[in-house]
């Protein structure tokens, strides 16, 4: 009979979907315990499908903008000015809050060299924040591992259907769920009373004392997001399409240790070829509402302070408008940072929307590796992102 040998990384992988938080050996030796560390979170909003950032933070005083979009550039009579330069897509009340209450960083011309124009490739470079590597795990992942190097519960959670790259890790597996109500690991049903009682074993057996680990963090992960999710009520209104942040607040609310979320704007929303101007209107009212309203709420609970959002996609649009009323895929593209703890304004360097590329791309103008060096250095305060992201990149002084 042949032997089979298993390590802890393929059991884990046997055991997808439990929600547990565990792996083998740690990958960052130095990292300080999060005992020693702030307990800050940043929760990371993902816009699928390539967010048109010109008709979203809108350069109407540049005549430039309006050559290459004759038809969809926003006139100045229809965007909500931040100043004279730059106005907000009519559809961003919830983003036009927070810039008035200071709650709003913009960070222009985010992107890398050589961009991809592939919704696959280029979002995978902004998962693992490491273009052109073929990185195994995600930036999100790295920044767990970084901050505690050992396996800790429920420290990352990914809302969605299924798991992000961008919080796979070498030391945690994360939480991953969709509907809290229905949060649980998934079998036949002759089998789930057996997964959710766990035996106890006699000393001295690692292997059983590891897989009961495993299976004894699904059951309480499950319980603790359903319990959550079941207490968690609130007057604060979200709008229509909120992107699964009430879940998160959900959790905040409930105490859990969770320092590290991950939400999609999901099915490529934001892929605006054709008949654009309406729909991504309203796509970004929902989404601007949704954040403004998770803002809100984290004020209404008493944690705004320990709390900021990251807002990206994974490129932005095409420049001059195409022939069907929308706009191909591109390259630089704004990204958001919200919250109470944001200094809001302008940072980084506004794109040139003349001096384009071969393909009327525009050049991108901040690595957007720096604003991810942003969140680990200056809002979580880890010294760590030269680690995390495999080089040392300029930080902007973003937070108060």
């Amino acid at each position: 009979m042949r032997k089979i040998s298993l390590n802890r990384r393929q059991i884990l992988k046997g055991l997808a979907g439990a929600g547990a938080t565990t792996l083998a050996l740690p990958r960052w030796a130095q990292a300080d315990s999060l005992e020693n560390q702030s307990d800050r979170i940043l929760v990371v909003v993902e816009l699928s499908g390539g967010n048109d950032g010109l008709n979203t933070v809108v350069p109407y005083a540049d005549d430039a903008y309006y050559r290459h979009r004759p038809t969809l550039g926003l006139r100045p009579d229809a965007v909500r000015k931040l100043d004279d330069h730059f106005g907000l897509n009519p559809g961003a009340l919830g983003f036009e809050r927070l810039w008035q209450s200071g709650d709003l960083a913009i960070v222009h011309g985010c992107g890398y060299a050589q961009p991809s124009f592939s919704h696959f490739t280029s979002m995978a470079y902004w998962h693992t924040g490491a273009p052109h590597s073929g990185s195994e795990f995600g930036w999100m992942g790295r920044l767990a591992d970084a901050m505690a190097p050992e396996p800790r519960a429920n420290l990352l959670i990914s809302v969605g259907a299924s798991q992000s790259l961008a919080v796979k890790s070498a030391v945690h597996t994360p939480v991953v769920f969709d509907d809290p109500e229905r949060f649980q690991r998934n079998a036949m049903i002759q089998s789930r009373l057996a997964m959710e009682s766990i035996p106890e074993q006699p000393p001295g057996n690692s292997t059983h004392e590891f897989l009961n680990s495993v299976a004894r963090s699904a059951v309480e992960s499950s319980g603790l997001i359903r319990r959550a999710w079941a207490e968690y009520q609130t007057p604060v209104d979200y709008g229509i399409q909120p992107i699964d942040l009430p879940k998160v607040a959900a959790c905040i609310a409930a105490g859990l240790p969770t320092r590290l979320y991950h939400v999609s704007f999901r099915n490529n929303a934001f892929d605006t070829h054709v008949q654009q101007p309406a729909l991504h209107r309203r796509l970004l009212s929902y989404a601007c509402d949704g954040i403004h309203g998770f803002v809100r709420d984290m004020e209404r609970i008493g944690q705004a302070d320990r709390v900021v959002v990251l807002v990206y996609s994974e490129f932005g649009r095409r420049v001059p408008e195409n022939a069907n009323q929308g706009t191909d895929h591109g390259s630089a593209n704004a990204v958001f940072l919200a919250g109470k703890p944001v200094k809001g304004g302008h940072y980084g360097e506004p794109v040139d929307l003349v001096n384009l590329d071969e393909g009327d791309n525009l050049k991108y103008t901040t690595d957007f590796r720096r604003v991810y060096a942003t969140a680990i250095d200056r809002w979580l305060q880890l010294g760590a992102a030269a680690q995390v992201l495999h080089g040392e990149f300029p930080t902007f002084d973003a937070f108060t």
